[in-house]
């Protein structure tokens, strides 16, 4: 059984809502690298059971990719408390997936909250 998760648009909140930390993987049948990718993401699920290693197929779920400005596939992105906290897009190696894992783990979610809300002030400030 994979330890992947298929998230559509009826599911994705939930999902995010629930675990304090999601794996995204934008992904599409067609994108050759993608279909390489898909290998090293289902093994780090294994290796990682406590996480949520979420796949969202962009062409079935268009909103979300749209809703995250997805403009090449893959992307991998990582929500910690609602928080997106990595995205990149292109396909990484095992050894770099493992890595980006192991950062997104040691992160200190109050001081990334208070770095949000210190953006979010600044930009309201400057839209006024």
């Amino acid at each position: 059984m994979s330890s992947t998760v298929e998230l559509t648009k009826e599911n994705f909140d939930q999902t995010v809502t629930d675990n304090e930390f999601v794996l995204l993987d934008f992904w599409a049948a067609w994108c050759g690298p993608c279909r390489m990718f898909a290998p090293i993401y289902d093994k780090a699920a294994e290796e990682n059971p406590d996480l949520v290693f979420g796949k969202i197929d962009t062409e079935a779920q268009p909103e979300l990719a749209a809703a995250f400005g997805i403009q090449s596939i893959p992307t991998l992105m990582i929500v910690r408390d609602q928080v997106a906290v990595y995205a990149q897009a292109g396909a990484l190696p095992e050894a770099a997936l493992t890595d980006v894992i192991g950062q997104a783990r040691k992160l200190d979610m109050d001081e990334v909250r208070k770095a949000v809300a210190e953006q979010q002030a600044q930009a309201e400030q400057n839209g006024e």
